[in-house]
């Protein structure tokens, strides 16, 4: 089967799922209003009463941000194996592997949002927390070599709580790799926008989740290094309101706009339209 059959098959599993559970309720963490799982989806996962937002999986955020079958992924093949031998690694790929319905914790390939097309990777926090291993790095490497080489601007949604600890020092060595394919990307005239997602944490908030030319978050989204309790021991000191919250983060500088899910297709076309006008003249 090839990776763009493979694709529909996924996107044909989550069409079902949804006539599946058209008349189900679902609860609102936040307000604990009970919503229809119809209604929620039809408000782009977000709660109709509060605004909470939903935590979306990887492929479908793919769906909901680009153009209507113009999804074809890259690598989707490669997957991990336990290269240091660490206790009960091989158990918690299969677990991860069944929850997340999907190979790795990222998902990469190329696509179109208003006909520009582009480079994409989504990664997956139903697996193992979307934490950056060996194949996650080497998937987004490859993507951003590609998006180098087709002269393809690049976006990535992150959602991770960082290294994959199973992996320890490959794991770490990811950072570097991924920022020096970035670095690449950037030095050939590349576009690059991130979009942070809840949360966005640990290794991956201090590499490529922080070099985009445009960075962009969902409100209210978790965006760190170390957790909070973890800040608040170690400095003996509470914590400012807000802390490591988007908002709060855009205030300090590192993002640029905070934008709604039921606008980002729109927010993310107009950027393409505008670097690709200006890469034109």
């Amino acid at each position: 089967m090839d990776l763009r059959k493979l694709f529909l098959k996924v996107n044909n599993e989550l069409e079902s799922d949804d006539k599946k559970v058209r008349s189900r309720k679902i609860t609102c963490k936040n307000c604990q209003n009970v919503t229809s799982i119809k209604k929620i989806r039809r408000n782009f996962f977000v709660c109709p009463e509060c605004g909470y937002y939903f935590p979306v999986r990887a492929r479908r955020r793919i769906l909901m941000l680009s153009d209507n079958r113009t999804f074809v992924e890259l690598d989707g093949d490669l997957e991990s194996r336990n290269i240091l031998d660490f206790p009960e690694y091989e158990e918690k790929l299969a677990v991860a592997k069944e929850k997340s319905r999907e190979n790795e914790g990222v998902i990469c390939g190329t696509a179109e949002i208003g006909g520009h097309k582009i480079c994409i990777f989504s990664m997956e926090a139903n697996f193992m927390m979307g934490s950056m291993g060996a194949v996650v790095g080497e998937k987004i490497t490859r993507l951003f070599e590609y998006a180098t080489a087709k002269n393809l601007p690049v976006l990535g949604i992150t959602v991770s709580g960082g290294a994959r600890m199973q992996e320890g020092m490959i794991s770490l060595m990811q950072m570097s790799k991924v920022s020096a394919a970035v670095k690449v990307h950037s030095n050939s005239g590349g576009l690059y926008i991130v979009l942070l997602t809840n949360p966005t944490t640990g290794g991956v908030d201090a590499s490529f989740a922080m070099l985009g030319d445009i960075t962009l978050s969902e409100p209210y989204a978790r965006v760190g290094f170390a957790g909070p309790r973890v800040v608040e021991k170690t400095l003996k000191t509470a914590l400012p309101e807000g802390f490591q919250k988007a908002e709060r983060v855009m205030e300090c500088g590192f993002i640029d706009a905070i934008v709604q899910r039921k606008d980002q297709k729109a927010y993310i076309e107009k950027i393409l339209r505008l670097h690709e006008r200006y890469t034109d003249e």
